[in-house]
């Protein structure tokens, strides 16, 4: 049975100890940290400014758990999508979606997903854990580097928008955030992150409460209880007005525009009718709205809407001054796109 200790977990101050308890100097420990988080070193043999003697020390005692590429798909479009196998032999997967003005890492923040979104084929797997910290982290060092190697572009944005729910996972998504955005660490600014819900009123009041600086999307979909009941079963407990309280809470705080996610399916969510409901929760706070064309699943129950009720639907919104992007799905032929990572690969989960 392996009983070294995951590195990654420790803070500084607690490797400071370890350093100095094992008779080395305290500032060793800030070389082993930025090994880890800065230059994302994958085994301790990298450190080479480390002795001999330390290196070993390290080797005995700890493990850095890092998260290999299992499987990687080009798409025609030139988005990747990466199967990621975790220590533990499970797999999450991750895409990086090249555009014109971008490079996104899009990732994952839990093995499976509790939430059973009907739309989703994430929504189908079981929740088998949320994903640690370091985990998270590597999925975006590894798609930095394919965007480097692969494009010779810097990656330039991250959506915490893969598998899981990232507020149901608040702690070690909060915690990568961390490493991700510090000097220590990638030092990426926090405006290029944005994390998305399907709707945790309680843990959005919670980034409120919190400051956070990252940008913040709500995966809406439906802006009648009802129908958004039938899609999402989150809603029966955090309902539109619990999640409107929630949302003015989160801008009096972060003074930050959040952005509405909405999937339009053909004949559920897309006429004038929903179109009036969605314009007239986009008025409780300032907000920009993301049009997103359905993505097919397997055995699924929607379809995509048609062109002309897209257009109607985003005339009517735009007519009321608001801020709308329709987004055409990236990754549809490798199922990379919204709502399709499901785990095809042939691995174990």
């Amino acid at each position: 049975m392996n009983t070294k200790k995951d590195i990654r977990a420790l803070s500084l101050e607690e490797l400071k100890t370890i350093f100095v308890e094992n008779g080395d100097k305290a500032f060793r420990a800030k070389q082993v940290y930025e090994w880890l988080w800065k230059k994302s070193a994958r085994t301790f043999d990298e450190m080479s400014n480390l002795s001999k003697s330390t290196r070993e020390l390290l080797n005995i005692h700890f493990v850095i758990n890092a998260v290999k590429v299992e499987e990687m798909q080009i798409s025609k479009d030139r988005t990747i999508k990466n199967a990621f196998k975790l220590f533990d032999e499970k797999i999450v997967e991750g895409v990086l979606i090249p555009s014109k003005t971008r490079m996104t890492a899009c990732i994952s923040s839990q093995v499976g997903c509790s939430l059973t979104c009907k739309f989703c084929a994430t929504g189908r797997l079981e929740r088998l854990r949320n994903l640690n910290a370091d985990e998270i982290y590597d999925q975006i060092v590894l798609i930095k580097n394919q965007a480097e190697e692969k494009y010779k572009t810097p990656l330039t944005n991250i959506v915490y928008m893969g598998m899981g729910e990232p507020l149901l996972n608040y702690k070690n998504v909060m915690e990568s955030i961390v490493k991700v955005t510090s000097p220590e660490g990638l030092n990426m600014s926090p405006q290029r992150i944005t994390l998305s819900t399907a709707g945790v009123a309680k843990m959005i009041k919670k980034l409120g409460g919190d400051g956070v600086k990252f940008n913040l999307a709500l995966s809406l979909h439906a802006a009648n209880d009802v129908k958004r009941n039938q899609i999402m079963p989150i809603n029966e407990t955090n309902t539109l007005e619990v999640l409107a309280e929630a949302l003015k809470y989160f801008y009096e705080k972060t003074e930050t525009r959040v952005t509405y996610e909405y999937i339009v399916f053909k004949d559920f969510n897309d006429d004038l009718e929903d179109a009036k409901e969605l314009a007239a929760f986009c008025k409780h706070i300032p907000c920009k709205l993301n049009i997103i064309e359905y993505n097919p699943i397997e055995n699924g129950e929607f379809q995509q809407t048609t062109p002309e009720r897209l257009e109607a639907f985003v005339n009517y919104l735009e007519s009321k001054k608001i801020i709308v992007n329709v987004r055409r799905s990236r990754g549809k032929d490798i199922d990379a796109a919204c709502g399709q990572l499901a785990n095809k690969n042939k691995v174990s989960v």
